[in-house]
């Protein structure tokens, strides 16, 4: 069990003044990233090229979050977060050139971009996951994790309205040119702010022997390991839905840019919401609950979502039913993210970690290689009607597996027994 540890003096304005610099440069890049998928959306209007961009921007999180960890458990943990938001930009002002020179840019130079950016990410989430124990006191984590979450949904609830309405009035290639602005914003924030680190210099690093390292501490904890399966299975079916939000208002409902700009960001707007209950109430004794009830939620809005007729007054019920699941979504992975943090050494949690976002995202392009086909085939709506049904088993998986059920009641038991 990790010691509790913060050796930051003032902790509350070491943490604040960090996210405040994840928010400015998180929605610059949120609002590229959307106008991204408006312009291709606009351009090709095909479930599968949206689901390919969205499986080129997720593979390197597959592969190489299990090679990152032992990177980010003995490196600086500032460099692990100022150069990848320098590569982003400079992926950024490639596009923004490539549009310069041709109107119609090649999608293989837009995936392209997306891998860098997302090979970036790669990089950046475990030394967030990882630095935020020891930045924290650990009674302050879960509701920390929460805030965080309200911050990089903030982001998304203001950047695909934005996004949509710059993307209607600004080329892109002059659009994609906010990504760097946001990366000069966030570099001095994160070079001034104070990371108490215990990186282990001393060992080198040796990646097999690291990832299997990481993946034997994962299976120790068994509850763990099996709320992580859940999770991944979790996200096989959830993740395709959320990547055609833009394809169902503006092909099924029949919407323009704007409305699928508004209809994502209401559900970031719940994302929002769900993050302040987590922020606000997140000493629950028993987290995996929460859990069950979030999956419940997501899984009947999924299913009615799909079930709408294909016109504006279905649309406005769609808007209404993803506020309920974009409260429903943070539940799951800022909780468990809370208990893998409380159950690791801060100083090992970077090769975890990696493994544990591997997983996590493992499941998603394996879901996408399918869903855009499947979205084509039988309509998109349809494919909401899938992702519900699949939400809703794995909450009942959960509810049934006593090893993950139990797992955050005997956690939360330890840590008070340790006090």
């Amino acid at each position: 069990m990790p010691e509790q540890f913060s050796a930051v003096k003032n902790w509350r304005l070491n943490i604040y003044s960090f996210l405040t610099g994840q928010f400015v440069s998180g929605i610059t890049s949120m609002i590229v990233q959307y106008a991204i998928i408006w312009y291709l959306t606009k351009r090709t209007g095909s479930a599968t090229i949206l689901s390919a961009a969205t499986l080129v921007g997720m593979l390197p999180m597959v592969l190489l979050s299990p090679l990152v960890g032992p990177f980010v458990d003995r490196h600086n943990k500032k460099a692990l977060l100022i150069i990848p938001d320098i590569v982003s930009a400079l992926a950024a002002i490639l596009l923004s050139i490539a549009g310069f020179i041709d109107h119609n840019i090649p999608i293989w130079i837009i995936f392209v971009v997306l891998f860098i950016r997302s090979v970036a990410q790669t990089f950046q989430m475990p030394t967030i996951q990882s630095m935020m124990p020891t930045m924290v006191p650990q009674d302050q984590l879960t509701r920390v994790n929460g805030q965080l979450g309200v911050v990089q949904n903030s982001n998304l609830i203001i950047a695909p309205a934005l996004g949509a309405l710059l993307f209607a009035i600004i080329p892109l290639p002059i659009l994609v040119l906010l990504d760097p602005l946001g990366a000069m914003f966030a570099t001095p924030i994160n070079l001034w702010i104070k990371i108490p680190e215990r990186p282990i210099f001393n060992e080198k690093i040796k990646l097999l022997a690291d990832v299997k390292f990481g993946l034997t501490k994962l299976k120790s904890k068994r509850g763990l390991w099996m709320l992580t399966l859940l999770g991944t299975l979790y996200t096989l079916f959830f993740m395709p839905a959320t990547t055609m939000y833009p394809l169902m208002t503006m092909s099924y409902f029949h919407g323009t840019v704007g409305e699928a700009g508004i209809i994502e960001g209401i559900f970031s707007a719940g994302m929002l919401l769900g993050g302040g209950i987590i922020g606000l109430f997140g000493k629950w004794k028993d987290r995996v609950t929460p859990i069950l009830w979030s999956m419940l939620f997501l899984g009947v809005a999924f299913i009615f979502s799909g079930n709408l007729p294909g016109n504006f007054r279905g649309l406005i019920w769609f808007g209404i039913l993803n506020a309920i699941a974009g409260i429903a979504s943070p539940f799951f992975s800022t909780l468990l993210i809370a208990m893998l943090q409380q159950s690791y050494p801060s100083e090992i949690l970077g090769r975890i970690m990696g493994i544990f976002n591997s997983l996590m995202n493992l499941s998603g392009p394996v879901g996408l290689i399918f869903a855009g086909p499947l979205a084509d085939s039988i309509g998109v709506n349809n494919l909401f009607v899938v992702s519900g049904i699949g939400t809703l088993l794995c909450g009942l998986l959960v509810l049934t597996v006593p090893l993950a059920r139990r797992y955050d009641a005997q956690l939360q038991e330890t840590i008070d027994e340790e006090k």
